[in-house]
């Protein structure tokens, strides 16, 4: 991964990460989503303290975490997404995204990050379980992608430390 830093996610990065969101979306295999949302909602939706982008001549690829619930109980447990541009793939920028991820996280005192991947993203899958994710199981037909039902991969990492 020469030449690629990882940073904090900035809101001058919008027009960038969502549209390596948007040519996720566009593949068919990323989400059940179609269309990116603005960067009002995008920020909105997600903890700032733990959003990085990956930098090298330009963004690279992003990760951010969502809270699963409000309730109190929950605090520790979040949910990401990670999208990297089909230009930057098998160059490691998965795989640094994710660690600073983790590292934040626990330091955070986040002691599960949890999500879901379609079966056919094979290589989302292969990522995460480098990473040290585990398979929990398959969430069969969970939901209507355009004119077919998708399963949905759920995948999590418990914290070794918390």
């Amino acid at each position: 991964m020469s030449e690629v830093s990882l940073r904090p996610m900035r809101a001058a990065d919008a027009g960038a990460v969502l549209a390596i969101y948007q040519t996720g979306l566009d593949g068919g295999d990323a989400s059940f989503e179609r269309t990116a949302p603005g960067w009002a909602e995008f920020d909105a939706a997600r903890l700032a303290a733990h959003r990085f982008v990956a930098v090298g001549e330009t963004i690279l690829g992003w990760v951010a975490v969502s809270a699963v619930s409000s309730r109190p109980v929950y605090a520790g447990v979040v949910e990401h997404s990670i999208y990297v541009d089909p230009a930057a793939r098998g160059r490691g920028v998965g795989r640094a995204l994710l660690g600073a991820l983790i590292d934040s996280t626990e330091r955070a005192g986040v002691w599960t990050i949890q999500s879901g991947v379609f079966p056919e993203n094979t290589a989302s899958l292969a990522l995460h379980h480098a990473a040290g994710f585990r398979t929990v199981g398959v969430r069969e037909r969970l939901g209507r992608h355009g004119d077919r039902w998708r399963d949905v991969v759920l995948l999590e990492r418990r914290s070794p430390l918390i």
